[in-house]
């Protein structure tokens, strides 16, 4: 039997959810702050991005806290996308923080508490501090094993810049993570002084002709200049809430991963704040003020409110988004209606940002922009009807549409979505209009349906 090689091939992916607002990647706002018509997965609502754009700058400058938005407009209209959009474009060292206004009556702990955690989330904190390293190519590593085999390992390193060449003994924590690392000679390598920790920057360009053929994978950079031993200036961003649980909890950090933080004193985030203040003075440490996003505020009560309007004066505030889509309605936990059920005092602190109903137009360029992103590829005849769909529906359950019509165009092994697979989704699955006549038509058939004619009686 000839022998055979068996090559096994493994394709790195990046595995990715599909969810609703996957698509975004931004405001799709030029550098003018001009909306463009379709960019970055935004369509239409070019006013209210624009708005969006402009409260964007005020976070990235971090000079501007305490400020608050209400996008208020129409189920449907792209509220949650706007915010996602400033999410995406605020970068990673700007803090974002996401809820439903429902979460705040779901915590084991008061109201008042899931806010401030909430907002104390989206302060974050950047911490300046200089650290010792040396820096340089590797010229040779021994290793001296102990003649029995058992004891520990010791070693010298030498390493080298363009100036100068130095020898150092190893200990066995060093061996053992140069060996981890796989560091050897002509690897340019960092080492902390205060920590030991040694990281591999990459491969000196003076051995890049060692060897016949390299990785693509490997880093080829310069041998370092000047004295080995420098001082580097190490940037951690945190966010207040995280200082809070490290010092409120025997075990430190953990606390975050187990997600048991439970209620944080008062004593405790006063002293985090004095000294977080002593860093800003001894220029150690700045304050980035970022977004705090309040979906469906209008599900707080007037004590959130009440909490709300104080916090908001707070100097270490950040930039509060809420969303809405209700009109006129009464403020939770009272029986006054106001706009939006919100405060009027508290309507009074905002900038409302107004979405509206999206045109024909517009929603096929959001079907389409869903068929691309969950990778569907459909006729044009058949996106016509989907948006048709949305037209007269929701835009919200044509794009529920997609992946069913999708999976039952695959069904028929056709590569493309027909209008005939849309239309027998269309027919499996009701919306909210369809269902609401087809209840209408047969209320007397439900339990304890309300009809008309006759009083509806208790069923024993």
């Amino acid at each position: 039997m000839d022998s055979k090689v068996l090559t096994e091939v493994r394709d790195t992916t990046r595995i990715e959810r599909v969810s609703a607002h996957s698509h975004i990647r931004g405001l799709g706002l030029s550098d003018e702050l001009e909306p463009r018509e379709t960019s970055q997965g935004m369509v239409g609502q070019k006013k209210a991005r624009r708005g969006a754009g402009v409260m964007l700058q005020m976070a990235k400058t971090g000079r501007i806290a305490g400020r608050a938005v209400l996008i208020a407009g129409q189920p449907g209209t792209g509220k949650t996308a706007i915010a996602m959009g400033m999410a995406q474009s605020l970068g990673k060292d700007t803090p974002f923080t996401a809820m439903g206004a429902s979460e705040i009556f779901s915590h084991d702990m008061s109201k008042t508490e899931a806010l401030t955690q909430a907002f104390r989330k989206s302060i974050g904190v950047r911490i300046k501090e200089e650290a010792e390293i040396l820096e340089g190519e590797v010229v040779e590593i021994e290793v001296e094993r102990p003649a029995t085999g058992s004891g520990q390992k010791i070693g010298k390193l030498t390493i080298k810049t363009t100036d100068m060449e130095t020898v150092y003994d190893l200990g066995q924590k060093m061996i053992e993570q140069i060996t981890k690392e796989k560091i050897i000679a002509g690897d340019v390598v960092s080492i902390d002084k205060a920590s030991g920790r040694v990281s591999k920057l990459g491969r000196s360009f003076t051995r890049a002709r060692d060897f016949d053929a390299s990785s693509g994978s490997v880093r080829f950079v310069q041998c370092p200049e000047g004295e080995l031993e420098k001082r580097k200036e190490v940037v951690h961003t945190v966010t207040l809430h995280e200082i809070d649980v490290i010092n409120s909890r025997a075990q430190g950090y953990l606390a975050l991963f187990s997600g048991d933080t439970g209620e944080i004193t008062s004593e405790v985030r006063n002293q985090i704040n004095k000294k977080v203040a002593e860093w800003r003075e001894q220029g150690k440490a700045d304050i980035i003020p970022g977004v705090l996003f309040i979906d469906e505020v209008h599900m707080l009560d007037i004590e959130c409110f009440s909490f709300l309007n104080r916090a908001l004066e707070d100097e270490m505030a950040p930039i509060m988004v809420m969303a809405t889509n209700r009109g006129v309605t009464r403020i939770r936990g009272t029986d006054y209606k106001t706009a939006h059920g919100l405060p009027t005092d508290l309507l009074d602190r905002l900038i409302i940002i107004r979405t509206e109903p999206y045109t024909e137009d517009e929603l096929r360029l959001i079907l389409k922009t869903r068929c691309e992103e969950e990778d569907v590829n459909m006729e044009d005849m058949a996106l016509n009807v989907l948006t048709k769909i949305a037209n007269d529906s929701s835009l919200r359950y044509a794009i529920q549409l997609i992946t069913p019509a999708a999976l039952h165009a695959k069904r028929k092994k056709s590569k493309q979505v027909s209008v005939e697979d849309v239309r027998k989704c269309y027919g499996l699955f009701m919306d909210e209009k369809r269902s609401t006549e087809y209840l209408k038509e047969y209320e007397e058939h439900f339990l304890y349906g309300e009809v008309s004619d006759r009083t509806a009686k208790m069923e024993i």
